[in-house]
């Protein structure tokens, strides 16, 4: 909805096709990059694919959170400190965590590539007295290991710059030193199944300002949300079917981490309805301005904003070439940035900052708090 006339390209997809067929029946019309693993329906066991049965039930909901059995998880032996061989299996492991979606979630780790990213998560983790979540720390050989991270209680295994390669998936990969084998945390929430609309309390610990993601499916511009979420200190964001996956490698860049910072739920727009009934929230959704008369468009003003000081606020957003799905635009209440320019439109990353800014939690002063 807030598209270039000239959108992106996606990228070509890497992942076996029966397997994204299993999570998302729409998907085989406009396949979307990397997709997170969701149920559209209640699960019930397919008779002819029961294949697919262990990742169906790797990714509904909370045993999303649980960790693989140790025996099938790949791991370094203790005695191993350097890996040289790109041919290695824990490196076929990790680079596979990197690329498929439905292997990140079933192993519930990702795979965070780069210095800063993998300081800040640790850095997040310490400031709410959290447990450390790194299983390894894969450090390019004679590197120094990163500031803040020295004195941590890691499991470091130094790797060759071949092996570093690999892992990144980048094509400069001189500047990247360090890469994290990392625990997908339990803020992670996937709703796939109508029963666990009953536990909608737990999905955000104070839903004030909840960020709602409509297929947003480049995961630059999904991770740049994430990090604006972040940065404004809003309460979480809430992924309807069609967004690619935050543990993403690209994502987890454009994010700097957040996606480990934020709480995230997974789920469809019933699972949305149920929070919002819970805890009588208004749901806007950011719109084009110019909406050819079909539905009153508001600003997005001092004033407006002044006014949900003290409402709790969904608001959603649509994805670059598709807008906003039929229900967010019937159903909440548009919202558009006023523009004296002759654009049309914003891109979405750069939409949902200024609408993250404007909306974030006690940034505008009311003239009662002042008399």
């Amino acid at each position: 909805m807030f598209a270039t006339r000239e959108a992106k390209q996606n990228e070509p997809i890497r992942r076996d096709m029966s397997c994204l067929h299993a999570f998302h029946p729409s998907s085989l019309r406009l396949p979307p990059p990397d997709p997170i693993p969701i149920s559209r329906t209640k699960p019930s066991p397919p008779p002819a694919r029961q294949e697919t049965a262990p990742l169906r039930k790797a990714a509904r909901g909370r045993a999303a959170q649980k960790r693989a059995p140790a025996a099938t998880r790949p791991s370094v032996p203790r005695n191993v400190d350097l890996i040289a061989s790109a041919s290695n299996p824990f490196v076929k492991h990790c680079v596979k965590l990197r690329q498929s979606s439905s292997y990140r979630h079933s192993h519930s780790s990702a795979l965070v590539v780069g210095t800063t990213p993998i300081r800040e998560i640790c850095n997040f983790q310490s400031s709410k007295n959290k447990i450390a979540i790194i299983d390894c720390l894969l450090l390019l050989d004679k590197a120094q290991i990163p500031d803040d991270l020295e004195e941590r209680s890691l499991r470091l295994v130094r790797v060759s710059s071949l092996v570093m390669e690999k892992l990144s998936g980048v094509e400069s990969a001189e500047s990247i030193k360090a890469v994290a084998l990392m625990r997908i945390p339990s803020t992670f929430y996937n709703v796939d199944d109508e029963t666990d609309d009953r536990d909608c309390r737990r999905w955000f610990a104070s839903p004030h300002r909840i960020l709602v993601l409509d297929g947003i499916q480049d995961p630059g511009n999904l991770g740049t949300l994430l990090r604006s979420a972040a940065a404004f200190n809003w309460d979480g964001v809430f992924l309807l079917p069609g967004c690619c996956d935050p543990f993403n490698d690209k994502a987890l860049r454009a994010s700097r981490g957040a996606s480990f910072q934020l709480s995230l739920v997974l789920g469809r727009w019933s699972n949305l309805e149920t929070l919002r009934n819970e805890f009588q929230m208004k749901i806007l959704a950011g719109h084009p301005e110019s909406n050819m008369g079909q539905k009153l468009v508001s600003n997005l003003s001092p004033s407006f904003v002044d006014s949900l000081a003290n409402v709790p606020v969904c608001l959603v957003l649509g994805s670059e070439g598709r807008g906003l799905s039929e229900e967010p635009e019937s159903l909440c209440e548009l919202v558009s940035i006023p523009m004296a320019g002759k654009f049309e439109s914003l891109n979405v990353s750069v939409a949902g900052g200024i609408f993250l800014y404007m909306l974030q939690p006690q940034v505008w002063v009311t003239p009662s708090a002042l008399s």
